[in-house]
């Protein structure tokens, strides 16, 4: 540094600065409130004299703000519009005498005053959180000093110093009134309000641990459990809206609901106290291993502990400004290292005896790994780590000036297109689900294939060079907004279709005699008795020769193929919103998604005993789907900052702009959270796939005895033996999903409340906080709407029986 500053000349006009962004402790720590962490140096040489008198002792303290309208003003550049520091006046003095000093630093905090007066008034017409009389203080002060300005500056005489030094003295008390109102205002902290906030999300947490227990329960009722409370919470709300109304006092909409919200968990865990069995039959709401000696608990394994666990170590990770830089990167290497484990976890209960099943599980969790790995090559880099480098492939394709690239680039976007349309209409063709003539069954053959086009056709005209398109810029300018409406309205109206007419199923009669039944409860066992006879006849003749009366093709997957079928329509419309070249992030996503299903299955068969209950999904499977969730968040190219939204999914369909902001902001939503929409949608699968994938499962599981009956695999029919175990299995996979997706807000709530004076508080913790809360929103949003499909299925299923057996008792 001294060679550096012997060098330069002596009259030359430059001068160096030397700043840290702030300090650290003896031991290192420099996230933390302390002075010593809030404290950095700052260094300015001249070869000019800066102070006009000799520097004190005791070096001043300069806020950190100060720094941006001095830089600004000395490099000549305007001041940042919403910058409320205040000039360094020291390093604005001039050769001369003192007036000519003054004269420049006057200058200077006259445009810095008036850019802050500036920000202030603009920034008091968009929010309401600055106090209005201390604006009109701060109004008044600024008019006064720049009339007095103006004054002075047109005095044909010289102004005496101490006026020039009061003037500059009542700038910089505007100055800093003026940031210390903003700072006030803008540093606000309610830690009361934060830790209720706090208690009340981990006792939602602790109501859906709580709930997915009782819903297995012969005696749980969701009106006594659920409703009942909730309009007691409803009542409470009422009463003390309607008290605050009275007193003519202002009520606050988050406060009364937080206080409803208390109620309504004080009334569930109230009547869960309260009808608790009694201690002889609580078995199965203690813990898996209670009782069992520690050699046993040695020999059964880990159980819920190994998934909860690695869940567990996420959530307080994220108390970490490192992890959350880097959790794209980690969240593949949990998701593997729990997938490997479930397999460790069967080894050593000795269930991969060799058989198919186990090398289809071998294969699924190969799969895994690959796309975990795969998915790195998709992932966007923050700021915070200037030596990582985003992935090319984010880019858009017309971005590739190699025209051979650009054209292997687009025809592997083709291939994902293709291969998402043609592997759905292929499992639903296996499963008998295309041969219905329904209206649903006609836009999967005819809608998915127009869908296809219509992106690839997007696609072409989004990628190609600017100036081979200017020639026909008024034709691209209407394909730009055709298409993608068109896609849109397709997709809109394959979901609409999925929810009116669900049922892909097609029946055949035949020559037996028709089902009658004097009572109409009876039908419906009925017609499942002669189903397990159509089954059984496929191998061989009745005993009077004759077929079975009916021949359901697609009734043992009717569930899941209403799901597939929205999950691709949702994949279409959300590869539309990404660039080309992402689509293929979501063929990974679509493959891994797969293997963790056949995964589950796998798992699920070989480790099925007669304690297994087929109606729950073990934790295992749902903290991988969490998992994967979030991988999938980071693999389209998102990161949980505001500059990395993908802002132009916008203008998808609409390149003249919006009239409203509800559209643009459901389009970005939908492209920031695709991977959340897309697996919380099809989170009933993980339910649904074993009773699916039962006769493979069957055939692949080495046989220890003999399969007596083909009547055993019903599939998901098994499902409707048992009404009130299926709706109680959606309810508590719901609820366990629920748990898992609140258990990381409230990881990332909790850092953002106890780091709220961190460093990197607003550029790590409080982004990541909002991401989290919106992604939870938008989860449990389309959560719900894959339970509701399944409970809509359901009904037409049933509607669906009604018909058949009144055509057949004809």
């Amino acid at each position: 540094m001294d060679q550096i500053t012997l060098k330069w000349p002596r009259s030359s006009p430059r001068w160096m600065k030397c700043s840290g962004d702030h300090g650290m402790t003896g031991t290192g720590d420099h996230g933390g409130d302390s002075e010593e962490e809030l404290d950095a140096a700052l260094f300015v040489y001249s070869k000019a004299p800066l102070f006009q008198d000799l520097p004190p002792e005791e070096p001043e303290t300069v806020p950190q703000v100060n720094l941006v309208p001095t830089l600004a003003l000395l490099l000549g550049v305007p001041v940042p519009y919403s910058n409320i520091g205040e000039v360094m006046a020291d390093l604005f003095g001039s050769e001369g005498d003192a007036a000519s000093s003054l004269h420049a630093q006057l200058a200077a905090y006259n445009i810095n005053a008036r850019q802050v007066n500036r920000f202030l008034h603009s920034y008091a017409e968009a929010a309401q959180d600055l106090p209005a009389e201390k604006l009109q203080h701060l109004q008044r002060l600024f008019r006064t000093i720049a009339e007095e300005h103006e004054r002075l500056s047109a005095q044909a005489a010289s102004p005496v110093l101490p006026q020039m030094e009061a003037l500059r003295n009542r700038f910089q008390q505007y100055l800093r009134e003026a940031r210390a109102v903003c700072a006030e205002s803008w540093a606000r902290f309610h830690p009361g309000c934060m830790v209720a906030g706090c208690a009340l999300l981990t006792s939602s947490c602790l109501l859906c641990y709580v709930a997915s227990k009782v819903a297995s329960r012969m005696d749980f009722s969701c009106r006594h459990f659920f409703l009942y409370p909730l309009l007691w919470g409803g009542v409470g709300v009422a009463l003390l809206g309607l008290a605050h109304f009275c007193r003519g006092a202002r009520a606050d909409f988050i406060v009364l609901s937080a206080w409803g919200a208390a109620a309504s968990q004080l009334g569930f865990f109230w009547h869960c106290w309260t009808t608790r069995p009694p201690t002889s039959h609580a078995a199965a709401l203690c813990p898996p291993f209670e009782g069992l000696s520690l050699k046993l608990r040695l020999w059964a394994g880990p159980g819920a502990e190994l998934p909860l666990g690695i869940l567990l170590l996420r959530c307080s990770a994220m108390l970490s400004d490192s992890f959350v830089v880097a959790e794209g990167r980690v969240l593949p290497f949990l998701l593997v290292s729990l997938v490997l484990l479930e397999a460790l976890r069967l080894q050593w209960k000795g269930r991969l005896d060799g058989s198919l099943l186990c090398w289809q599980l071998l294969a699924t969790v190969g799969a895994v790994v690959v796309c975990a790995r795969l998915s790195g090559l998709f992932q966007k880099c923050r700021e915070e780590t200037p030596a990582c480098q985003s992935s090319p492939i984010l880019g858009p394709l017309s971005s590739v000036q190699d025209p051979r690239a650009k054209n292997l680039y687009y025809g592997l976007c083709l291939v994902v297109l293709a291969s998402v349309a043609w592997g759905t209409r292929r499992w639903l063709r296996h499963y008998g689900n295309l041969n219905s003539p329904c209206a649903l069954v006609l836009f999967v053959r005819w809608g998915f294939p127009l869908l296809a086009l219509g992106i690839a056709g997007y696609w072409a005209i989004t990628s190609g060079a600017e100036e081979a398109l200017i020639k026909l810029h008024a034709w691209v300018q209407l394909a730009l907004e055709v298409f993608p409406r068109g896609i849109f309205s397709l997709v809109m109206a394959g979901l609409l279709l999925v929810f009116w007419k669900p049922v892909t199923v097609f029946v055949e009669g035949s020559q037996a005699p028709p089902i009658v039944s004097p009572s109409s409860e009876a039908l419906i066992p009925q017609l499942y008795r002669r189903m397990q006879e159509s089954l059984k006849s496929r191998l061989e003749e009745t005993e009077d020769g004759s077929r079975a009366a009916v021949a359901a093709y697609g009734l043992g997957s009717v569930y899941s193929a209403a799901l597939l079928i929205s999950l691709t329509l949702l994949g279409f419309l959300l590869m539309t919103l990404h660039a080309e070249r992402l689509s293929l992030a979501f063929l990974l996503l679509f493959v891994e998604a797969f293997a963790l299903l056949w995964m589950h299955t796998c798992a699920r068969a070989l480790s099925s005993s007669a304690h297994t209950d087929p109606f729950v999904v073990p934790w295992e499977a749902l903290v991988a789907w969490a998992l994967a969730a979030g991988q999938f968040f980071y693999a389209t190219g998102h990161q949980p900052v505001f500059p990395a939204i993908h802002w132009n999914a916008a203008f998808v369909g609409f390149q003249q702009g919006h009239a409203t902001n509800l559209l643009p902001a459901l389009l970005v939503g939908a492209n920031t959270f695709a991977s959340q929409i897309l697996l919380a949608a099809g989170c009933p699968l993980l339910l649904l796939w074993p009773f699916v994938c039962e006769t493979s499962t069957a055939r692949g599981r080495r046989p220890k005895t003999r399969v007596q009956d083909r009547e055993e695999h019903m599939m998901e029919m098994r499902l409707r033996e048992a009404p009130e175990r299926f709706s109680a299995a959606l309810l508590q996979l719901g609820l366990k999903y629920l748990l898992i997706l609140g258990l990381q807000l409230l990881a990332s709530v909790l850092a953002a409340m106890i780091l709220r004076r961190h460093l990197m508080v607003w550029k790590v913790f409080a982004p990541k906080f909002l991401f989290e809360a919106v992604g939870f929103v938008v989860s449990c949003l389309f959560l719900l709407l894959g339970l509701g499909l399944v409970m809509r299925v359901d009904c037409a299923v049933s509607k669906w029986f009604k018909q058949v057996i009144l055509a057949q008792s004809r």
